[in-house]
Protein backbone atom coordinates (compact mmCIF):
# COMPACT_ATOMS: atom_id res chain seq x y z
CA UNK A 1 0.00 0.00 0.00
CA UNK A 2 1.17 2.93 -1.18
CA UNK A 3 2.14 5.76 1.36
CA UNK A 4 -1.23 8.34 -0.68
CA UNK A 5 -3.23 5.34 0.07
CA UNK A 6 -2.35 4.54 3.57
CA UNK A 7 -3.09 7.70 5.19
CA UNK A 8 -5.99 8.26 2.93
CA UNK A 9 -4.29 11.74 1.18
CA UNK A 10 -6.42 11.80 -2.13
CA UNK A 11 -9.46 12.73 -3.04
CA UNK A 12 -11.52 10.71 -5.89
CA UNK A 13 -10.79 14.03 -7.89
CA UNK A 14 -7.30 13.99 -7.55
CA UNK A 15 -6.98 10.26 -8.22
CA UNK A 16 -8.74 10.34 -11.35
CA UNK A 17 -5.81 13.99 -12.25
CA UNK A 18 -3.07 11.29 -11.25
CA UNK A 19 -4.54 9.32 -14.05
CA UNK A 20 -4.52 11.76 -16.57
CA UNK A 21 -1.37 13.01 -15.67
CA UNK A 22 -0.10 9.47 -16.54
CA UNK A 23 -1.22 9.46 -19.90
CA UNK A 24 0.34 12.99 -20.61
CA UNK A 25 3.34 12.19 -19.72
CA UNK A 26 3.50 9.32 -21.93
CA UNK A 27 1.44 11.56 -25.12
CA UNK A 28 3.72 14.17 -24.37
CA UNK A 29 6.86 12.43 -23.69
CA UNK A 30 7.84 14.74 -20.91
CA UNK A 31 11.06 14.30 -19.64
CA UNK A 32 11.17 15.99 -16.38
CA UNK A 33 8.65 16.97 -13.79
CA UNK A 34 9.47 19.55 -11.19
CA UNK A 35 8.03 19.05 -7.75
CA UNK A 36 7.56 22.10 -5.68
CA UNK A 37 6.10 23.36 -2.64
CA UNK A 38 5.42 27.12 -1.33
CA UNK A 39 7.26 27.45 1.54
CA UNK A 40 7.17 29.95 4.14
CA UNK A 41 7.43 33.06 1.99
CA UNK A 42 5.55 31.68 -0.60
CA UNK A 43 8.35 30.84 -3.05
CA UNK A 44 8.61 27.56 -4.49
CA UNK A 45 11.31 24.93 -3.80
CA UNK A 46 11.50 21.59 -4.43
CA UNK A 47 13.07 18.78 -6.60
CA UNK A 48 13.27 18.14 -10.71
CA UNK A 49 12.73 13.95 -11.20
CA UNK A 50 13.09 12.45 -14.17
CA UNK A 51 9.51 12.19 -15.62
CA UNK A 52 9.24 8.11 -15.04
CA UNK A 53 10.78 8.21 -11.54
CA UNK A 54 8.12 11.34 -11.32
CA UNK A 55 5.26 9.12 -11.78
CA UNK A 56 6.43 6.43 -9.57
CA UNK A 57 6.78 9.09 -6.44
CA UNK A 58 3.15 10.18 -6.91
CA UNK A 59 1.97 7.83 -4.46
CA UNK A 60 4.98 7.44 -2.28
CA UNK A 61 6.52 10.83 -1.79
CA UNK A 62 9.37 12.28 -2.82
CA UNK A 63 11.84 13.72 0.68
CA UNK A 64 13.41 17.10 0.80
CA UNK A 65 14.65 18.57 4.43
CA UNK A 66 13.42 20.28 7.20
CA UNK A 67 15.72 23.30 6.48
CA UNK A 68 13.19 24.48 3.51
CA UNK A 69 11.69 25.58 6.25
CA UNK A 70 13.98 27.63 8.62
CA UNK A 71 15.26 30.17 5.89
CA UNK A 72 14.51 33.90 6.00
CA UNK A 73 14.44 35.90 3.25
CA UNK A 74 18.11 35.57 2.41
CA UNK A 75 17.86 32.30 2.33
CA UNK A 76 19.98 31.74 5.64
CA UNK A 77 18.79 29.10 8.20
CA UNK A 78 17.74 30.93 11.28
CA UNK A 79 16.49 28.18 13.39
CA UNK A 80 19.23 26.01 15.40
CA UNK A 81 18.26 22.70 13.29
CA UNK A 82 21.21 20.50 15.30
CA UNK A 83 19.53 21.23 18.75
CA UNK A 84 17.06 19.66 20.60
CA UNK A 85 13.88 20.27 18.72
CA UNK A 86 15.40 21.64 15.75
CA UNK A 87 14.08 25.09 17.30
CA UNK A 88 10.78 24.31 16.28
CA UNK A 89 10.19 22.39 19.71
CA UNK A 90 9.53 19.53 17.43
CA UNK A 91 11.38 16.33 16.80
CA UNK A 92 10.01 15.64 13.61
CA UNK A 93 12.36 18.86 12.90
CA UNK A 94 16.03 17.78 14.42
CA UNK A 95 18.65 17.65 11.98
CA UNK A 96 17.68 18.72 9.36
CA UNK A 97 15.37 15.63 8.77
CA UNK A 98 13.81 14.93 5.81
CA UNK A 99 10.08 15.29 5.20
CA UNK A 100 7.95 14.47 2.35
CA UNK A 101 6.35 16.42 -0.64
CA UNK A 102 3.25 14.34 -1.80
CA UNK A 103 2.09 15.79 -5.46
CA UNK A 104 -1.75 16.95 -5.48
CA UNK A 105 -2.11 16.06 -8.61
CA UNK A 106 -5.07 18.40 -9.28
CA UNK A 107 -2.20 20.97 -9.98
CA UNK A 108 -0.07 19.35 -12.67
CA UNK A 109 0.74 21.70 -15.68
CA UNK A 110 3.09 21.27 -18.50
CA UNK A 111 5.49 24.06 -18.34
CA UNK A 112 5.29 26.29 -21.51
CA UNK A 113 8.74 27.96 -21.37
CA UNK A 114 10.57 24.72 -20.66
CA UNK A 115 10.97 22.15 -22.79
CA UNK A 116 9.66 18.57 -22.03
CA UNK A 117 9.23 19.70 -18.22
CA UNK A 118 5.92 19.08 -16.49
CA UNK A 119 5.28 20.27 -13.14
CA UNK A 120 2.96 19.71 -9.88
CA UNK A 121 2.87 21.22 -6.39
CA UNK A 122 2.96 19.41 -3.21
CA UNK A 123 2.32 19.64 0.36
CA UNK A 124 4.77 18.30 3.27
CA UNK A 125 4.06 15.47 5.66
CA UNK A 126 5.85 13.52 8.23
CA UNK A 127 6.56 9.95 7.30
CA UNK A 128 3.41 9.22 9.69
CA UNK A 129 1.22 11.18 7.58
CA UNK A 130 0.70 14.20 9.66
CA UNK A 131 0.83 17.34 7.49
CA UNK A 132 3.59 19.20 8.73
CA UNK A 133 2.42 21.84 10.37
CA UNK A 134 5.06 24.84 9.55
CA UNK A 135 3.27 24.45 5.62
CA UNK A 136 1.80 27.38 5.02
CA UNK A 137 -0.55 25.68 2.19
CA UNK A 138 -1.61 22.97 4.93
CA UNK A 139 -2.59 25.92 7.14
CA UNK A 140 -4.05 27.19 4.67
CA UNK A 141 -6.84 24.49 3.52
CA UNK A 142 -7.20 23.80 6.99
CA UNK A 143 -8.51 27.68 7.60
CA UNK A 144 -10.64 26.42 4.15
CA UNK A 145 -12.19 23.98 6.30
CA UNK A 146 -12.95 25.46 8.62
CA UNK A 147 -14.82 27.77 6.40
CA UNK A 148 -16.65 24.79 4.44
CA UNK A 149 -17.93 23.58 7.66
CA UNK A 150 -20.09 26.17 7.82
CA UNK A 151 -21.57 26.37 4.65
CA UNK A 152 -19.25 28.63 2.37
CA UNK A 153 -17.04 28.86 0.13
CA UNK A 154 -14.37 31.42 -0.09
CA UNK A 155 -13.61 32.92 -3.27
CA UNK A 156 -10.50 35.56 -4.46
CA UNK A 157 -10.07 37.62 -7.83
CA UNK A 158 -6.37 38.79 -8.17
CA UNK A 159 -4.64 41.95 -9.20
CA UNK A 160 -1.04 42.02 -9.08
CA UNK A 161 1.13 44.65 -10.07
CA UNK A 162 5.13 44.07 -10.69
CA UNK A 163 7.60 46.21 -12.49
CA UNK A 164 9.32 44.04 -15.73
CA UNK A 165 13.10 45.18 -16.60
CA UNK A 166 15.27 45.15 -19.69
CA UNK A 167 18.11 43.12 -17.35
CA UNK A 168 21.30 44.88 -18.22
CA UNK A 169 23.86 42.71 -16.43
CA UNK A 170 23.48 39.75 -13.89
CA UNK A 171 25.92 39.95 -11.77
CA UNK A 172 27.55 36.43 -12.23
CA UNK A 173 31.18 37.25 -11.31
CA UNK A 174 31.93 35.01 -8.39
CA UNK A 175 32.49 37.72 -5.57
CA UNK A 176 28.81 38.79 -6.90
CA UNK A 177 27.53 35.46 -4.77
CA UNK A 178 26.06 35.39 -1.71
CA UNK A 179 22.73 35.33 1.09
CA UNK A 180 21.53 37.12 -1.10
CA UNK A 181 24.32 37.91 -3.80
CA UNK A 182 24.73 41.33 -5.76
CA UNK A 183 20.92 42.31 -7.35
CA UNK A 184 20.81 42.90 -11.55
CA UNK A 185 21.70 46.43 -12.87
CA UNK A 186 18.57 46.82 -15.01
CA UNK A 187 17.01 49.99 -17.78
CA UNK A 188 13.56 50.98 -18.02
CA UNK A 189 10.73 49.51 -20.34
CA UNK A 190 8.86 52.31 -20.20
CA UNK A 191 9.33 55.63 -19.11
CA UNK A 192 5.99 55.57 -16.85
CA UNK A 193 4.05 58.21 -15.79
CA UNK A 194 1.19 57.69 -18.31
CA UNK A 195 -1.45 55.87 -16.56
CA UNK A 196 -3.08 53.37 -19.12
CA UNK A 197 -2.10 55.08 -22.26
CA UNK A 198 -1.93 52.55 -25.22
CA UNK A 199 1.36 54.35 -26.39
CA UNK A 200 3.16 52.88 -23.01
CA UNK A 201 1.45 49.59 -23.00
CA UNK A 202 2.73 49.29 -26.84
CA UNK A 203 6.32 50.40 -25.27
CA UNK A 204 6.25 47.00 -22.74
CA UNK A 205 3.99 45.10 -25.08
CA UNK A 206 6.76 42.75 -26.52
CA UNK A 207 8.03 41.74 -23.03
CA UNK A 208 4.32 41.34 -22.33
CA UNK A 209 3.37 39.54 -24.87
CA UNK A 210 6.11 36.57 -23.79
CA UNK A 211 4.30 36.60 -20.31
CA UNK A 212 0.92 36.61 -21.36
CA UNK A 213 1.11 33.81 -23.95
CA UNK A 214 2.97 31.44 -21.44
CA UNK A 215 0.71 32.73 -18.59
CA UNK A 216 -2.25 31.70 -20.82
CA UNK A 217 -0.65 28.13 -21.60
CA UNK A 218 -0.79 27.53 -18.21
CA UNK A 219 -4.43 27.91 -18.24
CA UNK A 220 -4.09 30.60 -15.33
CA UNK A 221 -7.25 32.50 -15.07
CA UNK A 222 -5.54 35.70 -16.65
CA UNK A 223 -8.41 38.60 -17.49
CA UNK A 224 -6.49 41.66 -18.34
CA UNK A 225 -2.89 43.05 -18.75
CA UNK A 226 -2.34 46.99 -17.66
CA UNK A 227 0.43 49.36 -17.81
CA UNK A 228 0.39 51.18 -14.41
CA UNK A 229 1.54 54.59 -13.55
CA UNK A 230 4.89 54.20 -12.37
CA UNK A 231 8.03 53.50 -15.36
CA UNK A 232 8.14 49.83 -15.88
CA UNK A 233 5.19 48.79 -14.00
CA UNK A 234 2.72 47.09 -15.06
CA UNK A 235 -0.59 44.72 -13.41
CA UNK A 236 -1.91 41.43 -14.32
CA UNK A 237 -5.79 40.75 -13.16
CA UNK A 238 -7.19 37.41 -12.69
CA UNK A 239 -10.88 35.94 -12.77
CA UNK A 240 -12.43 34.92 -9.53
CA UNK A 241 -11.43 31.03 -8.21
CA UNK A 242 -12.44 29.42 -5.48
CA UNK A 243 -10.88 27.46 -2.26
CA UNK A 244 -7.01 26.73 -2.53
CA UNK A 245 -7.00 28.04 -6.58
CA UNK A 246 -6.46 31.40 -6.10
CA UNK A 247 -3.54 31.37 -3.55
CA UNK A 248 -1.57 28.83 -5.91
CA UNK A 249 -2.67 30.63 -9.07
CA UNK A 250 -0.34 33.36 -7.54
CA UNK A 251 2.71 31.03 -6.83
CA UNK A 252 2.29 29.93 -10.25
CA UNK A 253 2.43 33.17 -11.58
CA UNK A 254 4.76 34.84 -9.80
CA UNK A 255 7.44 32.38 -9.86
CA UNK A 256 6.32 31.65 -13.86
CA UNK A 257 6.89 35.32 -14.59
CA UNK A 258 10.24 35.67 -12.90
CA UNK A 259 11.65 32.71 -14.69
CA UNK A 260 9.91 33.26 -18.32
CA UNK A 261 10.86 37.00 -17.79
CA UNK A 262 14.78 36.04 -17.04
CA UNK A 263 15.11 33.02 -20.41
CA UNK A 264 14.12 36.52 -22.65
CA UNK A 265 17.05 38.79 -21.10
CA UNK A 266 14.40 40.73 -18.56
CA UNK A 267 14.37 40.75 -14.93
CA UNK A 268 10.63 40.59 -13.43
CA UNK A 269 10.58 41.65 -9.63
CA UNK A 270 7.21 42.05 -7.25
CA UNK A 271 9.52 43.83 -4.51
CA UNK A 272 6.87 46.12 -3.30
CA UNK A 273 9.36 49.36 -4.00
CA UNK A 274 12.82 48.82 -5.82
CA UNK A 275 15.41 51.13 -5.08
CA UNK A 276 15.37 52.72 -8.49
CA UNK A 277 15.13 56.75 -9.33
CA UNK A 278 11.22 57.61 -9.91
CA UNK A 279 10.17 53.79 -8.93
CA UNK A 280 6.55 53.67 -7.26
CA UNK A 281 5.48 51.06 -5.11
CA UNK A 282 3.47 47.76 -6.16
CA UNK A 283 0.60 46.40 -4.16
CA UNK A 284 -1.39 43.65 -4.46
CA UNK A 285 -4.99 43.78 -4.39
CA UNK A 286 -7.33 40.94 -3.41
CA UNK A 287 -11.13 41.02 -4.06
CA UNK A 288 -12.57 38.47 -1.84
CA UNK A 289 -16.43 37.51 -1.08
CA UNK A 290 -18.20 34.06 0.11
CA UNK A 291 -20.51 31.81 -1.61
CA UNK A 292 -23.32 29.16 -0.33
CA UNK A 293 -22.43 26.25 -0.80
CA UNK A 294 -25.86 25.07 -0.43
CA UNK A 295 -27.04 27.73 -2.69
CA UNK A 296 -24.26 29.36 -4.68
CA UNK A 297 -25.00 32.69 -3.79
CA UNK A 298 -23.13 35.27 -2.81
CA UNK A 299 -23.76 35.98 0.68
CA UNK A 300 -21.85 39.06 0.90
CA UNK A 301 -24.80 40.67 -1.94
CA UNK A 302 -27.20 42.77 -0.04
CA UNK A 303 -30.61 42.40 -0.40
CA UNK A 304 -32.49 46.06 0.62
CA UNK A 305 -31.49 49.07 -1.13
CA UNK A 306 -29.14 51.58 0.01
CA UNK A 307 -27.06 48.71 1.61
CA UNK A 308 -23.82 47.60 -0.08
CA UNK A 309 -23.20 44.52 1.80
CA UNK A 310 -25.65 41.97 3.53
CA UNK A 311 -25.14 42.01 7.53
CA UNK A 312 -23.19 39.20 7.00
CA UNK A 313 -20.90 40.73 4.68
CA UNK A 314 -20.86 44.39 7.27
CA UNK A 315 -19.30 41.68 9.72
CA UNK A 316 -16.70 40.18 7.79
CA UNK A 317 -15.65 43.62 6.43
CA UNK A 318 -15.38 44.65 10.64
CA UNK A 319 -13.81 41.88 10.85
CA UNK A 320 -10.80 42.32 8.56
CA UNK A 321 -10.86 45.87 10.32
CA UNK A 322 -10.89 44.64 13.73
CA UNK A 323 -7.44 42.81 12.75
CA UNK A 324 -5.75 45.04 9.93
CA UNK A 325 -2.94 45.99 12.05
CA UNK A 326 -2.05 42.48 12.81
CA UNK A 327 -2.55 41.05 9.83
CA UNK A 328 0.25 43.03 7.86
CA UNK A 329 2.61 40.42 8.59
CA UNK A 330 0.61 38.39 6.68
CA UNK A 331 -0.11 40.76 3.65
CA UNK A 332 2.51 42.79 3.98
CA UNK A 333 5.81 40.21 5.31
CA UNK A 334 8.69 42.61 3.92
CA UNK A 335 10.32 45.48 5.52
CA UNK A 336 10.14 46.99 2.14
CA UNK A 337 6.77 46.33 1.90
CA UNK A 338 6.02 49.28 4.66
CA UNK A 339 7.04 51.77 2.16
CA UNK A 340 4.09 51.94 0.49
CA UNK A 341 1.54 52.92 3.13
CA UNK A 342 1.98 56.37 2.48
CA UNK A 343 -1.21 59.06 2.71
CA UNK A 344 -2.78 60.31 -0.60
CA UNK A 345 -0.67 58.00 -2.45
CA UNK A 346 -3.58 55.62 -3.87
CA UNK A 347 -2.47 53.08 -1.10
CA UNK A 348 -3.54 53.03 2.61
CA UNK A 349 -2.44 54.14 5.62
CA UNK A 350 -4.96 52.90 8.16
CA UNK A 351 -7.68 50.47 8.74
CA UNK A 352 -11.18 52.14 6.98
CA UNK A 353 -13.64 51.34 4.41
CA UNK A 354 -14.97 53.14 1.68
CA UNK A 355 -17.69 52.85 -1.16
CA UNK A 356 -15.77 52.57 -4.35
CA UNK A 357 -13.06 54.75 -2.72
CA UNK A 358 -9.23 53.95 -3.89
CA UNK A 359 -7.62 56.05 -0.72
CA UNK A 360 -8.86 53.54 1.39
CA UNK A 361 -8.19 50.29 2.85
CA UNK A 362 -11.17 47.68 1.99
CA UNK A 363 -13.59 49.14 -1.07
CA UNK A 364 -16.69 47.94 -1.07
CA UNK A 365 -17.67 47.17 -5.05
CA UNK A 366 -21.67 46.25 -5.87
CA UNK A 367 -24.63 46.86 -4.14
CA UNK A 368 -28.07 45.45 -3.66
CA UNK A 369 -28.65 42.74 -6.18
CA UNK A 370 -25.44 42.45 -7.15
CA UNK A 371 -23.95 39.13 -7.61
CA UNK A 372 -20.44 40.77 -8.34
CA UNK A 373 -20.64 42.27 -4.82
CA UNK A 374 -17.38 42.01 -3.22
CA UNK A 375 -14.18 43.79 -1.06
CA UNK A 376 -11.36 44.69 -2.63
CA UNK A 377 -8.37 44.61 0.14
CA UNK A 378 -5.71 46.74 -0.83
CA UNK A 379 -3.93 46.08 2.06
CA UNK A 380 -0.96 43.73 0.78
CA UNK A 381 1.96 43.72 -1.22
CA UNK A 382 2.66 41.31 -4.06
CA UNK A 383 5.67 39.49 -2.33
CA UNK A 384 2.79 37.84 0.72
CA UNK A 385 2.70 34.25 0.84
CA UNK A 386 -0.51 34.14 -0.73
CA UNK A 387 -1.47 31.09 1.66
CA UNK A 388 -1.38 33.44 4.95
CA UNK A 389 -2.63 36.60 3.30
CA UNK A 390 -6.32 34.65 2.26
CA UNK A 391 -5.54 32.60 5.79
CA UNK A 392 -5.71 35.99 7.38
CA UNK A 393 -8.50 37.07 5.58
CA UNK A 394 -10.86 34.28 6.06
CA UNK A 395 -9.50 34.32 9.71
CA UNK A 396 -10.52 37.80 10.61
CA UNK A 397 -13.55 37.84 8.51
CA UNK A 398 -15.04 35.06 10.41
CA UNK A 399 -14.51 36.54 13.81
CA UNK A 400 -16.32 39.37 12.54
CA UNK A 401 -19.42 37.28 11.79
CA UNK A 402 -18.78 35.21 15.14
CA UNK A 403 -18.96 38.53 17.25
CA UNK A 404 -21.28 40.25 15.26
CA UNK A 405 -18.75 43.21 14.58
CA UNK A 406 -19.44 46.64 12.65
CA UNK A 407 -17.33 48.46 11.08
CA UNK A 408 -18.81 51.84 10.76
CA UNK A 409 -19.97 54.31 8.02
CA UNK A 410 -18.11 54.58 5.01
CA UNK A 411 -15.19 56.67 4.66
CA UNK A 412 -15.44 59.49 2.37
CA UNK A 413 -12.27 61.43 3.38
CA UNK A 414 -9.77 58.27 3.79
CA UNK A 415 -6.68 60.37 4.82
CA UNK A 416 -8.19 62.46 7.33
CA UNK A 417 -10.70 60.25 9.04
CA UNK A 418 -9.68 59.06 12.66
CA UNK A 419 -8.62 55.48 12.45
CA UNK A 420 -6.06 52.60 13.69
CA UNK A 421 -3.00 53.26 11.71
CA UNK A 422 -1.56 50.83 9.42
CA UNK A 423 2.15 49.71 11.15
CA UNK A 424 4.97 52.07 9.85
CA UNK A 425 7.69 49.16 9.84
CA UNK A 426 7.79 44.84 9.45
CA UNK A 427 8.88 45.36 13.42
CA UNK A 428 5.82 47.33 14.13
CA UNK A 429 3.62 45.12 12.31
CA UNK A 430 5.12 42.10 14.51
CA UNK A 431 4.47 43.87 17.71
CA UNK A 432 1.26 44.39 16.62
CA UNK A 433 0.86 40.32 16.08
CA UNK A 434 2.08 40.09 19.47
CA UNK A 435 -0.60 42.75 20.94
CA UNK A 436 -3.26 40.87 19.08
CA UNK A 437 -3.90 37.11 20.79
CA UNK A 438 -6.17 36.89 17.91
CA UNK A 439 -4.33 34.95 15.32
CA UNK A 440 -2.05 32.98 17.94
CA UNK A 441 -5.71 31.19 18.37
CA UNK A 442 -7.14 30.93 15.55
CA UNK A 443 -3.63 29.95 13.70
CA UNK A 444 -1.97 28.17 16.37
CA UNK A 445 0.66 29.86 18.80
CA UNK A 446 3.59 27.31 17.10
CA UNK A 447 2.72 28.41 13.98
CA UNK A 448 2.77 32.50 14.68
CA UNK A 449 5.88 32.05 17.04
CA UNK A 450 7.40 29.84 13.87
CA UNK A 451 7.16 32.74 11.40
CA UNK A 452 7.84 35.64 13.84
CA UNK A 453 11.25 33.75 14.30
CA UNK A 454 11.59 34.48 10.76
CA UNK A 455 10.74 37.63 10.36
CA UNK A 456 12.39 38.65 13.77
CA UNK A 457 15.72 37.19 11.58
CA UNK A 458 15.24 39.37 9.29
CA UNK A 459 14.36 42.66 10.72
CA UNK A 460 17.78 41.51 13.12
CA UNK A 461 19.79 41.51 10.12
CA UNK A 462 18.24 44.87 8.32
CA UNK A 463 19.09 46.54 11.61
CA UNK A 464 22.36 45.52 11.94
CA UNK A 465 23.58 47.24 8.35
CA UNK A 466 24.27 51.05 8.16
CA UNK A 467 21.86 52.51 5.34
CA UNK A 468 22.80 54.85 2.83
CA UNK A 469 20.76 57.15 4.57
CA UNK A 470 22.55 57.20 7.77
CA UNK A 471 25.78 57.50 5.56
CA UNK A 472 24.67 60.60 3.75
CA UNK A 473 22.97 62.27 6.85
CA UNK A 474 25.83 61.76 9.30
CA UNK A 475 28.95 60.93 8.23
CA UNK A 476 30.48 64.81 7.32
CA UNK A 477 27.79 66.07 9.43
CA UNK A 478 29.58 64.82 12.79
Amino acid sequence: MSFVERHGLWSDEQKEAANRLRRIVEEKNLEVIRLSFPDQHGILRGKTLIATEAVRALEGGCSITTTMLAKDTSHKTVFPVFTSGGGFGMKEMEGAADVLMVADPTTFRVLPWAPNTGWLLCDLYFSDGRPVPFATRNLYRKVLDQLGSRGYDFVAGLEVEFHLFKLEDAHMAPEDAGQPGRPPSVSLLSHGYQYLTEQRYDQMEPALEIIRRDIIALDLPLRTVEVEFGPSQCEFTFAPTTGLAPADIMVLFRSAVKQIARRHGYHATFMCRPKLPNIFASGWHLHQSLVSRAGGENVFMAKETGEPLSPLGRAWLAGLIEHARASTVFTTPTINGYKRYRSYSLAPDRAIWGRDNRGVMIRVLGGPNDPATRLENRIGEPAANPYLYMASQILSGLDGVDRKLDPGPSADTPYETKAALLPKSLREAVFALNDDPFFRGAMGPEFVDYYVFIKNAEIERFQAEVSDWEQREYFEMF
